[in-house]
């Protein structure tokens, strides 16, 4: 049996479908996969910031539309990559355990965010990074960036940024731990909902697919990703809103804490729900509804509100 693993062509998601596909192969030797590499609209634009662009689903629109049209079998995707909501005919099948979920900071001099000097030029993609960062650190110059890993990293090496901030899975992936100087705690910068999971797609009818893959899911990290990702629905969350969440589990139970943010980062709104582990989306649903009480309702009206306007 062939199986078809679509795949964008960075190193790093190159790498991920390579551990699903040794996995896969390891545990079913009777199927041998193949990568498809498929250029993304995300990949394709690499000159305006993803907030500009569309934002989610950049990175996944193509692989889902080979997935539809049966040229590939499943995809492995970065979940913090992943919209809220999927095409029809299509689910996430698998979540193999997560690794890192927070951000890294790698600096050019070693310096940890707290003794960064003022106004150093600080790299990121992310708009939720960034109201976070100047939530902290309201002196540091922030410079958009997008690119590969290696790409990133080189800026901090040549001389053009004093540091960036990356995710920690990313590097940890490629083999890359050595080279990050701090993991910033969530209790300072809460990640991105997904971020450091994978989610294995797959089409609702193929059976056979979705079995295979059964034994990669680990059902902690489900459990988080699920609600996560309801709480992002939740709030109808994209690229352009500095929004946040991350599910902790605790036993029987979900921690829960989310953030919405101003662009400028000077005001952040910041949530905590738990409940029972087989009830975690109801948890993310919680915690972005009490995130609108508390007023992120405005700062998503106004947020959405421009993007309105300027289409």
């Amino acid at each position: 049996m062939i199986l078809r693993i679509g795949t964008r062509g960075s190193k790093l998601a190159v790498t991920q479908s390579e551990w699903v596909k040794a996995k896969i192969e390891a545990r079913h030797p009777h199927v041998r996969v193949e990568l498809v590499r498929i250029k993304t609209t995300g990949d394709k634009i690499l000159d305006s910031p993803l907030s500009k662009i569309g934002g989610k689903g950049l990175f996944v629109k193509e692989i889902e539309d080979a997935l539809l049209d049966r040229r590939v079998d499943m995809a492995v995707h970065s979940m913090k990559d992943v919209p809220a909501q999927l095409p029809d005919d299509l689910f996430l099948a698998a979540f193999p355990e997560r690794e890192d979920s927070g951000d890294a900071l790698v600096s050019a001099n070693g310096l940890d965010l707290e003794h960064l000097t003022p106004h150093s030029r600080v790299g990121t993609s992310s708009l939720r990074r960034a109201a976070q960062l100047l939530h902290l650190r309201p002196d540091l110059e922030l410079v958009p960036l997008r690119g590969n890993v290696d790409t990133r990293l080189r800026k901090v090496e040549a001389g053009e940024l004093h540091a960036v901030v990356l995710a920690a899975a990313g590097l940890k992936r490629l083999g890359l731990a050595d080279r990050i100087t701090q993991i910033i705690s969530p209790d300072e910068i809460l990640p991105a909902v997904g971020q450091g999971a994978l989610g294995l797609e797959a089409r609702q009818e193929d059976a056979e697919t979705i079995r295979i893959l059964d034994f990669l899911n680990h059902p902690a990290t489900e459990i988080a990703v699920r609600a996560e990702r309801a709480f992002l629905k939740k709030l109808e969350g994209g690229c352009q809103v500095p929004i946040a969440g991350l599910a902790r589990l605790q036993g029987d139970r979900v921690r829960f804490r989310g953030m919405v943010a101003e662009l400028d980062g000077s005001h952040i709104f910041k949530e905590e729900t738990e409940g029972p582990s087989d009830r975690a989306e109801a948890v993310g649903i919680a915690c972005a509804e009490k995130l609108l009480a508390a007023g992120a309702d405005r700062v998503l009206q106004k947020i959405y509100g421009s993007a309105t306007d300027a289409r």
